[in-house]
């Protein structure tokens, strides 16, 4: 699956260590992956960053009145330069629960580079949507990135 969507990508002032804990380490994925606006639903997250490990979360939409949940399987695993992973979605707690690997689902490109001081990383999104999906999703993305900065910019 190589059907390109967009991607989004960020430099920050951290060694490239710290920046991929961020993205495998679920309690810190619990503090930060989803929108400026949003919050993780507590104990949802979970990751275990080796080949065909589990990864999962689910984010809180209350304004809509929902629950995006997210998961699949690590399929590549570099530390300190590369993830990727499946991302299967549904609203529905009962299917998130079951975690069927079966639905449609998108690739996901997580890409690390050593800067330094500073590290950069590229979130890239491969599958199907419509084009105006693939644009608020990009969008979502940068509000993840967001989420991610202040996350980061919190001494630990």
């Amino acid at each position: 699956m190589e059907n390109f969507l967009y991607s989004v990508e960020r430099e920050f002032d951290i060694p490239v260590e710290v920046l991929w804990d961020a993205w495998v380490d679920p309690v810190a994925l619990e503090a930060w992956y989803h929108p400026t606006d949003l919050t993780c639903v507590p104990g949802s997250v979970v990751s275990d960053p080796v080949d065909e490990g589990e990864w999962a979360v689910a984010v809180d939409v209350p304004e809509y009145g929902f629950v995006a949940y997210f998961y699949g399987r690590y399929t590549a695993v570099f530390p300190h330069a590369r993830l990727e992973h499946t991302m299967h979605y549904t609203q529905s707690a009962e299917e998130f629960a079951l975690r069927d690997e079966a639905t449609e689902y998108h690739l996901i490109r997580v890409e690390f580079d050593n800067r330094g001081m500073r590290s950069w990383v590229k979130f890239s999104q491969f599958g199907e949507l419509p084009e105006d999906e693939a644009i608020r999703a990009q969008e979502g993305m940068e509000s993840y990135f967001d989420s991610l900065e202040r996350f980061l910019a919190v001494p630990s």
